[in-house]
Protein backbone atom coordinates (compact mmCIF):
# COMPACT_ATOMS: atom_id res chain seq x y z
CA UNK A 1 0.00 0.00 0.00
CA UNK A 2 1.00 3.57 -0.69
CA UNK A 3 2.45 5.19 2.62
CA UNK A 4 2.44 8.87 3.93
CA UNK A 5 4.24 11.17 2.03
CA UNK A 6 4.87 9.20 -0.96
CA UNK A 7 2.63 11.06 -2.78
CA UNK A 8 1.25 7.90 -4.70
CA UNK A 9 -2.28 7.96 -5.29
CA UNK A 10 -4.90 4.77 -6.33
CA UNK A 11 -6.98 6.20 -9.02
CA UNK A 12 -10.87 5.58 -9.78
CA UNK A 13 -9.77 3.73 -12.80
CA UNK A 14 -7.88 1.08 -11.30
CA UNK A 15 -4.24 2.53 -12.21
CA UNK A 16 -1.73 3.93 -9.40
CA UNK A 17 -0.66 7.90 -10.15
CA UNK A 18 2.75 8.95 -8.73
CA UNK A 19 3.34 12.32 -8.95
CA UNK A 20 6.76 14.52 -8.69
CA UNK A 21 8.44 17.68 -8.58
CA UNK A 22 9.77 19.00 -12.28
CA UNK A 23 10.09 22.37 -11.97
CA UNK A 24 8.36 26.08 -11.08
CA UNK A 25 6.90 28.84 -12.99
CA UNK A 26 7.82 32.32 -13.05
CA UNK A 27 5.49 32.74 -9.93
CA UNK A 28 7.31 29.83 -7.67
CA UNK A 29 4.04 27.50 -7.94
CA UNK A 30 5.09 24.02 -8.16
CA UNK A 31 4.93 22.20 -12.14
CA UNK A 32 4.01 18.45 -11.16
CA UNK A 33 4.82 15.82 -13.33
CA UNK A 34 3.13 12.55 -13.48
CA UNK A 35 3.34 9.00 -14.21
CA UNK A 36 0.88 6.01 -14.05
CA UNK A 37 1.25 2.01 -14.32
CA UNK A 38 -1.58 -0.48 -13.04
CA UNK A 39 0.98 -2.28 -10.71
CA UNK A 40 1.59 0.19 -7.11
CA UNK A 41 5.15 -1.94 -7.41
CA UNK A 42 6.19 -0.90 -11.22
CA UNK A 43 4.66 2.55 -10.59
CA UNK A 44 7.13 2.95 -7.75
CA UNK A 45 9.88 2.09 -10.23
CA UNK A 46 8.52 4.63 -12.53
CA UNK A 47 8.20 7.75 -9.79
CA UNK A 48 11.73 6.76 -8.34
CA UNK A 49 13.16 6.99 -12.08
CA UNK A 50 11.67 10.49 -11.90
CA UNK A 51 12.39 11.72 -8.85
CA UNK A 52 15.95 11.17 -9.34
CA UNK A 53 16.16 12.48 -12.88
CA UNK A 54 14.71 15.79 -11.79
CA UNK A 55 16.25 16.21 -7.92
CA UNK A 56 19.43 16.98 -10.00
CA UNK A 57 17.50 20.05 -12.07
CA UNK A 58 16.41 21.59 -9.49
CA UNK A 59 17.74 24.99 -9.55
CA UNK A 60 19.20 26.37 -6.36
CA UNK A 61 16.72 29.20 -5.95
CA UNK A 62 13.83 26.47 -5.87
CA UNK A 63 14.90 25.73 -2.76
CA UNK A 64 14.42 27.32 1.06
CA UNK A 65 16.92 29.56 2.10
CA UNK A 66 16.59 29.26 5.66
CA UNK A 67 17.37 27.42 8.83
CA UNK A 68 16.10 24.70 10.55
CA UNK A 69 13.98 26.81 13.13
CA UNK A 70 12.98 29.23 10.47
CA UNK A 71 11.66 26.32 8.38
CA UNK A 72 10.12 24.24 11.53
CA UNK A 73 8.23 27.92 13.17
CA UNK A 74 6.79 28.35 9.24
CA UNK A 75 5.46 24.82 8.60
CA UNK A 76 3.75 24.95 12.48
CA UNK A 77 2.45 28.61 12.49
CA UNK A 78 1.00 28.79 9.06
CA UNK A 79 0.77 25.45 7.70
CA UNK A 80 -0.30 23.38 10.10
CA UNK A 81 -2.24 25.51 12.74
CA UNK A 82 -5.19 25.53 11.42
CA UNK A 83 -5.27 21.90 11.10
CA UNK A 84 -4.38 21.08 14.58
CA UNK A 85 -6.06 21.27 17.61
CA UNK A 86 -5.01 24.10 20.11
CA UNK A 87 -3.63 20.83 22.27
CA UNK A 88 -1.49 19.96 19.82
CA UNK A 89 -0.51 23.01 18.45
CA UNK A 90 0.60 23.77 22.18
CA UNK A 91 2.56 20.40 22.53
CA UNK A 92 4.47 21.23 18.97
CA UNK A 93 5.48 24.22 19.96
CA UNK A 94 6.64 23.46 23.28
CA UNK A 95 8.74 20.70 21.80
CA UNK A 96 10.05 22.98 19.57
CA UNK A 97 11.09 25.94 21.61
CA UNK A 98 12.91 23.92 24.18
CA UNK A 99 14.75 21.04 22.18
CA UNK A 100 14.73 21.57 17.97
CA UNK A 101 15.02 25.16 17.22
CA UNK A 102 17.34 25.98 19.79
CA UNK A 103 19.89 23.08 18.73
CA UNK A 104 19.06 23.76 15.12
CA UNK A 105 18.80 27.53 14.92
CA UNK A 106 22.14 27.92 12.73
CA UNK A 107 21.56 25.34 10.68
CA UNK A 108 19.98 25.82 7.22
CA UNK A 109 17.67 23.33 6.04
CA UNK A 110 19.82 22.48 2.83
CA UNK A 111 22.57 21.41 5.23
CA UNK A 112 20.28 19.21 7.24
CA UNK A 113 21.41 15.49 6.88
CA UNK A 114 20.92 12.40 8.64
CA UNK A 115 24.42 12.34 10.45
CA UNK A 116 23.19 15.93 11.56
CA UNK A 117 19.74 14.16 12.56
CA UNK A 118 20.97 11.52 14.45
CA UNK A 119 23.37 13.28 16.58
CA UNK A 120 20.26 15.61 17.50
CA UNK A 121 18.52 12.12 18.80
CA UNK A 122 22.22 11.41 21.23
CA UNK A 123 21.77 14.85 22.39
CA UNK A 124 18.21 14.31 23.30
CA UNK A 125 19.23 10.53 24.86
CA UNK A 126 22.28 12.51 26.62
CA UNK A 127 19.64 15.23 28.46
CA UNK A 128 18.20 11.87 30.19
CA UNK A 129 14.92 12.02 27.82
CA UNK A 130 12.84 9.59 27.73
CA UNK A 131 12.81 7.01 24.25
CA UNK A 132 8.77 8.20 24.24
CA UNK A 133 9.96 12.01 24.67
CA UNK A 134 12.12 10.87 22.02
CA UNK A 135 10.35 9.72 19.45
CA UNK A 136 7.61 12.68 19.79
CA UNK A 137 10.04 15.23 19.29
CA UNK A 138 11.16 13.06 16.14
CA UNK A 139 8.22 12.23 14.86
CA UNK A 140 7.44 16.91 14.97
CA UNK A 141 10.93 17.22 12.92
CA UNK A 142 9.95 14.67 10.31
CA UNK A 143 6.57 15.76 9.56
CA UNK A 144 8.13 19.13 8.85
CA UNK A 145 10.62 18.40 7.15
CA UNK A 146 8.35 16.03 4.79
CA UNK A 147 6.60 18.63 4.05
CA UNK A 148 9.45 20.72 2.84
CA UNK A 149 10.02 18.30 0.30
CA UNK A 150 6.86 17.52 -1.06
CA UNK A 151 7.12 21.45 -1.26
CA UNK A 152 9.96 21.12 -3.36
CA UNK A 153 12.08 23.02 -0.97
CA UNK A 154 14.08 20.17 -0.10
CA UNK A 155 15.66 17.51 -2.67
CA UNK A 156 16.25 14.72 0.09
CA UNK A 157 14.37 13.64 3.41
CA UNK A 158 17.28 12.98 5.84
CA UNK A 159 15.03 11.73 8.62
CA UNK A 160 14.10 9.03 6.59
CA UNK A 161 16.39 6.49 7.58
CA UNK A 162 17.33 7.74 10.85
CA UNK A 163 17.10 5.01 13.54
CA UNK A 164 15.12 5.91 16.93
CA UNK A 165 16.29 4.48 20.67
CA UNK A 166 13.56 1.33 21.16
CA UNK A 167 10.67 1.89 23.38
CA UNK A 168 10.41 0.26 26.43
CA UNK A 169 7.42 -1.80 27.75
CA UNK A 170 5.83 0.39 30.93
CA UNK A 171 4.08 -1.84 33.41
CA UNK A 172 0.77 -0.65 34.50
CA UNK A 173 -0.26 0.63 38.08
CA UNK A 174 -3.14 -0.99 39.17
CA UNK A 175 -4.25 -0.78 42.48
CA UNK A 176 -4.61 -4.54 44.07
CA UNK A 177 -8.12 -4.93 45.49
CA UNK A 178 -7.29 -4.42 49.24
CA UNK A 179 -6.22 -0.84 48.17
CA UNK A 180 -9.39 -0.02 45.92
CA UNK A 181 -11.06 -1.09 49.12
CA UNK A 182 -9.31 1.55 51.24
CA UNK A 183 -9.91 4.40 48.56
CA UNK A 184 -13.34 3.57 48.15
CA UNK A 185 -13.82 3.55 51.97
CA UNK A 186 -12.49 7.07 51.72
CA UNK A 187 -14.03 8.09 48.41
CA UNK A 188 -17.57 7.54 49.56
CA UNK A 189 -17.36 10.12 52.50
CA UNK A 190 -17.66 12.45 49.60
CA UNK A 191 -20.33 14.84 50.02
CA UNK A 192 -20.20 15.74 45.75
CA UNK A 193 -19.21 13.40 42.74
CA UNK A 194 -16.38 11.95 43.68
CA UNK A 195 -13.85 11.91 40.07
CA UNK A 196 -12.19 8.21 42.09
CA UNK A 197 -15.70 6.60 41.97
CA UNK A 198 -16.29 8.10 38.41
CA UNK A 199 -12.86 6.21 36.95
CA UNK A 200 -12.90 3.49 38.95
CA UNK A 201 -16.16 2.33 37.45
CA UNK A 202 -15.92 3.53 33.83
CA UNK A 203 -12.38 3.51 33.35
CA UNK A 204 -12.53 7.56 32.34
CA UNK A 205 -9.34 9.46 31.76
CA UNK A 206 -8.96 11.98 34.24
CA UNK A 207 -9.31 15.15 31.37
CA UNK A 208 -12.81 13.22 30.43
CA UNK A 209 -13.81 13.05 33.79
CA UNK A 210 -13.36 17.01 34.31
CA UNK A 211 -15.19 17.85 31.36
CA UNK A 212 -18.33 15.36 31.54
CA UNK A 213 -21.57 17.52 32.32
CA UNK A 214 -24.85 16.11 33.95
CA UNK A 215 -26.32 16.38 30.12
CA UNK A 216 -23.67 13.56 29.03
CA UNK A 217 -25.38 11.29 31.35
CA UNK A 218 -29.00 9.64 30.13
CA UNK A 219 -30.12 8.32 33.33
CA UNK A 220 -33.47 6.97 31.02
CA UNK A 221 -30.92 4.89 28.30
CA UNK A 222 -28.56 4.22 31.07
CA UNK A 223 -25.46 5.60 29.13
CA UNK A 224 -22.56 7.80 29.79
CA UNK A 225 -21.49 9.62 26.30
CA UNK A 226 -17.98 10.96 26.36
CA UNK A 227 -17.73 13.79 24.33
CA UNK A 228 -15.35 16.09 25.10
CA UNK A 229 -11.87 16.21 27.23
CA UNK A 230 -10.56 19.23 29.48
CA UNK A 231 -7.11 20.47 29.71
CA UNK A 232 -4.96 23.35 30.59
CA UNK A 233 -2.41 23.78 28.06
CA UNK A 234 0.93 26.57 26.96
CA UNK A 235 -0.03 29.44 25.38
CA UNK A 236 1.97 32.50 23.95
CA UNK A 237 0.47 35.96 24.78
CA UNK A 238 2.74 39.00 23.33
CA UNK A 239 5.45 37.03 23.75
CA UNK A 240 4.97 35.97 27.09
CA UNK A 241 4.41 32.58 28.05
CA UNK A 242 0.76 31.57 29.85
CA UNK A 243 -1.78 29.01 30.47
CA UNK A 244 -5.06 28.42 29.71
CA UNK A 245 -7.97 25.91 30.56
CA UNK A 246 -9.55 24.02 27.03
CA UNK A 247 -12.58 22.24 26.75
CA UNK A 248 -12.36 19.83 23.25
CA UNK A 249 -12.83 16.65 21.73
CA UNK A 250 -11.14 14.21 22.33
CA UNK A 251 -7.92 13.69 19.99
CA UNK A 252 -9.38 10.97 18.73
CA UNK A 253 -12.53 8.70 17.17
CA UNK A 254 -12.83 6.25 19.28
CA UNK A 255 -12.32 8.25 22.57
CA UNK A 256 -15.67 9.59 21.80
CA UNK A 257 -17.68 6.65 23.55
CA UNK A 258 -20.62 5.55 24.97
CA UNK A 259 -19.88 3.91 28.27
CA UNK A 260 -23.14 1.68 29.59
CA UNK A 261 -24.53 3.04 33.21
CA UNK A 262 -24.92 0.57 35.68
CA UNK A 263 -27.32 0.01 38.60
CA UNK A 264 -25.45 1.06 41.40
CA UNK A 265 -23.28 3.85 40.05
CA UNK A 266 -26.62 5.08 38.41
CA UNK A 267 -28.12 5.46 42.21
CA UNK A 268 -24.79 7.38 43.14
CA UNK A 269 -24.63 9.08 40.11
CA UNK A 270 -28.82 10.13 40.53
CA UNK A 271 -28.09 11.18 44.54
CA UNK A 272 -25.19 13.22 44.26
CA UNK A 273 -26.90 15.42 41.13
CA UNK A 274 -30.00 15.82 43.35
CA UNK A 275 -27.20 18.23 45.35
CA UNK A 276 -24.89 19.78 42.49
CA UNK A 277 -25.23 23.25 41.84
CA UNK A 278 -23.13 22.79 38.25
CA UNK A 279 -23.49 21.51 35.13
CA UNK A 280 -20.09 19.98 35.70
CA UNK A 281 -20.68 16.58 37.76
CA UNK A 282 -16.77 16.60 39.33
CA UNK A 283 -17.06 20.66 40.19
CA UNK A 284 -15.49 23.36 41.92
CA UNK A 285 -18.38 25.33 43.00
CA UNK A 286 -20.84 26.06 40.13
CA UNK A 287 -18.04 25.68 37.72
CA UNK A 288 -15.39 23.14 36.42
CA UNK A 289 -12.76 21.23 38.38
CA UNK A 290 -9.65 21.00 36.22
CA UNK A 291 -7.33 17.87 36.19
CA UNK A 292 -4.59 19.59 38.44
CA UNK A 293 -7.54 20.66 41.17
CA UNK A 294 -8.75 16.88 40.98
CA UNK A 295 -4.89 15.65 41.09
CA UNK A 296 -4.70 17.43 44.61
CA UNK A 297 -7.34 16.24 45.56
CA UNK A 298 -6.81 12.47 44.98
CA UNK A 299 -2.99 13.17 46.68
CA UNK A 300 -4.80 14.00 50.03
CA UNK A 301 -7.36 11.06 49.50
CA UNK A 302 -4.75 8.92 48.94
CA UNK A 303 -2.81 9.97 52.56
CA UNK A 304 -6.02 9.54 54.07
CA UNK A 305 -6.38 5.66 52.63
CA UNK A 306 -3.04 5.33 53.78
CA UNK A 307 -2.31 3.32 50.51
CA UNK A 308 1.07 3.62 48.38
CA UNK A 309 1.38 6.86 46.46
CA UNK A 310 -0.06 6.38 42.85
CA UNK A 311 -1.02 8.74 40.32
CA UNK A 312 -4.40 9.12 39.19
CA UNK A 313 -4.24 7.37 35.95
CA UNK A 314 -3.73 4.04 37.77
CA UNK A 315 -7.30 4.30 38.66
CA UNK A 316 -8.09 4.07 34.99
CA UNK A 317 -5.72 0.96 35.06
CA UNK A 318 -7.52 -0.76 38.47
CA UNK A 319 -10.71 -0.08 35.83
CA UNK A 320 -9.08 -2.20 33.21
CA UNK A 321 -7.27 -5.17 35.99
CA UNK A 322 -10.37 -5.69 37.38
CA UNK A 323 -12.52 -5.95 33.85
CA UNK A 324 -9.79 -8.75 32.98
CA UNK A 325 -9.91 -10.68 36.08
CA UNK A 326 -14.00 -10.59 35.47
CA UNK A 327 -13.60 -12.31 32.08
CA UNK A 328 -14.07 -9.37 30.22
CA UNK A 329 -13.38 -9.97 26.58
CA UNK A 330 -10.47 -7.89 24.90
CA UNK A 331 -12.24 -6.10 22.31
CA UNK A 332 -15.48 -5.10 24.94
CA UNK A 333 -12.71 -3.52 27.12
CA UNK A 334 -10.90 -1.77 23.90
CA UNK A 335 -14.55 -0.32 23.64
CA UNK A 336 -14.86 0.89 27.13
CA UNK A 337 -11.57 2.47 27.48
CA UNK A 338 -11.54 4.59 24.04
CA UNK A 339 -8.33 2.72 22.77
CA UNK A 340 -7.83 3.01 19.17
CA UNK A 341 -6.97 -0.61 18.71
CA UNK A 342 -7.13 -3.85 19.94
CA UNK A 343 -3.73 -4.31 19.82
CA UNK A 344 -2.86 -1.14 22.50
CA UNK A 345 -4.96 -2.69 25.06
CA UNK A 346 -3.48 -6.15 24.67
CA UNK A 347 -0.16 -4.61 24.73
CA UNK A 348 -0.79 -2.52 27.74
CA UNK A 349 -2.66 -5.44 29.92
CA UNK A 350 -1.43 -8.36 28.87
CA UNK A 351 0.60 -8.98 32.29
CA UNK A 352 -3.12 -8.68 33.55
CA UNK A 353 -4.27 -12.02 31.64
CA UNK A 354 -1.51 -13.84 32.49
CA UNK A 355 -3.95 -16.27 35.01
CA UNK A 356 -6.16 -16.14 31.89
CA UNK A 357 -3.58 -17.89 29.65
CA UNK A 358 -2.65 -20.09 33.01
CA UNK A 359 -6.46 -21.47 32.57
CA UNK A 360 -6.14 -21.59 28.88
CA UNK A 361 -3.61 -24.12 28.57
CA UNK A 362 -4.84 -25.55 31.65
CA UNK A 363 -7.44 -26.89 30.04
CA UNK A 364 -5.69 -28.70 27.07
CA UNK A 365 -3.57 -29.46 29.48
CA UNK A 366 -6.15 -31.87 30.50
CA UNK A 367 -6.65 -33.44 27.37
CA UNK A 368 -2.71 -35.59 27.68
CA UNK A 369 -3.93 -36.96 30.93
CA UNK A 370 -7.29 -38.39 29.03
CA UNK A 371 -4.79 -39.49 26.17
CA UNK A 372 -2.67 -40.87 27.43
CA UNK A 373 -5.03 -43.11 29.98
CA UNK A 374 -6.88 -43.99 27.04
Amino acid sequence: MARRGENIYKRKDGRWEGRYVKSRDTKGKIIFGYVYAKKYTDLRKKLSLKKAEYSNKVDEQDLYDGTVAEWMNYWLDYLMAKKIKDSTYSNYHGRLEKHINPYFQAVRLTDLTTAKVEDFIHHLIALGLSAKTIHCIINILKSGVRKAVLEGLLVKDPCVSVILPRLKKTSVSALTRIEQECLERVAWQDAECSPVILSLYTGMRIGEISALRWQDIDFTANVISIKHTLQRISVSDGGKQRTKVIISQPKTGSSQRAIPLAKNLKSYLLDKKRGSVSEFVISRGQGYAEPRLINYRFKKLIKAANIEAVNFHSLRHTFATRCVEEGVDIATLSKLLGHTSIKLTLDTYTDSMWENRQKAVSLLDRKIKKSSAA
